[in-house]
């Protein structure tokens, strides 16, 4: 069987943690995985944020944030995982009212250095939004 530590999800299954801000989610994952001091982990988690254009909401909780920054959130704390194999979960459902993949491929393509492969479940009938007539059956 596959090793599952490089593994990281996003899905609404494993939702951000709603009492920590958004880089003390992404911070976690590299604090318990790797045993990372708070203040680098934070300082780590702030710098990827602002890859995303994200910084100004850093301090910022779950329930107060918009669909596509949690979204951002969650791609952030996967991608924390060493040698990250990054799982999306029906994206769509997270973000409903995102018309395409085009967002998503955007924000994976900034942080492609941060994991080794990203694979996308989704229902048979989003393929069109994904502007592709490929999908894998399985």
């Amino acid at each position: 069987m596959r090793d599952r530590r490089n593994t990281g999800l996003v899905s609404s299954e494993a939702p951000l943690i709603s009492n920590l801000n958004i880089w003390e989610n992404v911070a976690l994952i590299k604090q318990y995985h790797q045993n990372m001091p708070e203040n680098q982990a934070k300082k780590l988690a702030l710098r990827h944020l602002e890859r995303l254009g994200l910084e100004n909401i850093a301090d910022i909780r779950d329930p107060d944030l918009k669909e596509k920054e949690v979204f951002c959130g969650m791609l952030l704390r996967a991608a924390m995982v060493v040698d990250a194999v990054i799982l999306i979960d029906r994206p769509f459902k997270l973000l409903p009212t995102v018309m395409d993949s085009t967002f998503i491929y955007n924000t994976l393509k900034k942080i492609d250095d941060l994991y080794k492969q990203c694979y996308i479940f989704d229902y048979i009938w989003n393929k069109n939004k994904y502007g592709t007539d490929y999908a894998e059956k399985g």
